[in-house]
């Protein structure tokens, strides 16, 4: 068990507060992936905990048709959605354990709510991002600033059908996190681009202005 019997009735009452059914996405993989089955139970205890959470659960390889409608290509993936199952581009990459475990209750709960909770001058700008927009966010477990930084980023991509937003766990990417020099997280980068990245939990305001720096950028 992962999720103790403590958590569990703590859980139960922060989920008291769902409005709108909410369900779980998530894609492993039987080939090279360690965490697999693991990520995959801790997502069937915390679903347990509330009849407005469905999991589904997907093979990379085996439910190829499905999978490549997500536009998912790692394992452990997990995708969070509303009833409809449409993709919010609200994305966790590895285990959402240690602090980024709060990160996903807080989005289950903000999904539904169907409130992003961003300040109406960030939803007046996100609503002008009309392209495709990549907010990687990738994090270590034992991070304490990193929750913060992901929920802003999957706070950005359920505010905007454009932006696509995904916590990446670091250690079970390397190559991902090498790609990118992560040295130190949280780090966001925006449009798989090190020109638009930045390292630490920044306020709503300065993502705001880096996206929109990305936007701009874009269309030049």
């Amino acid at each position: 068990m992962f999720i103790s019997e403590s958590n569990q009735k703590a859980i139960r009452e922060r989920f008291a507060e769902m409005v709108n059914p909410v369900q779980i996405h998530y894609i492993e993989s039987n080939l090279n992936c360690a965490t697999c089955s693991e990520v995959r139970q801790l997502y069937e205890e915390l679903t347990a905990l509330s009849d407005l959470l469905t999991l589904h659960t997907y093979n990379l390889y085996a439910d190829e048709e499905r999978v490549k409608e997500l536009g998912v290509d790692k394992a452990p993936a997990a995708l969070v959605t509303d009833d409809s199952g449409n993709n919010s581009g609200i994305w966790f990459y590895g285990a959402p354990s240690g602090y980024e475990f709060a990160t996903l209750l807080e989005d289950i709960l903000m999904v539904s709510k169907g409130d992003s909770g961003l300040k109406t001058e960030t939803r007046n700008q996100l609503a002008r991002v009309s392209a495709p927009l990549d907010l990687s966010v990738f994090v270590t477990p034992t991070c304490p600033y990193c929750p913060a930084a992901v929920h802003l980023a999957h706070q950005f991509a359920f505010e905007s059908s454009s932006i696509v937003a995904a916590m990446v766990e670091a250690q079970e990417f390397p190559e991902w996190a090498n790609e990118f020099n992560v040295y130190g997280v949280p780090k966001t980068v925006i449009n798989k681009s090190e020109a638009h990245s930045m390292e630490g939990a920044a306020p709503e305001n300065v993502l705001l202005d880096k996206v929109m720096e990305a936007v701009a950028a874009s269309k030049a």
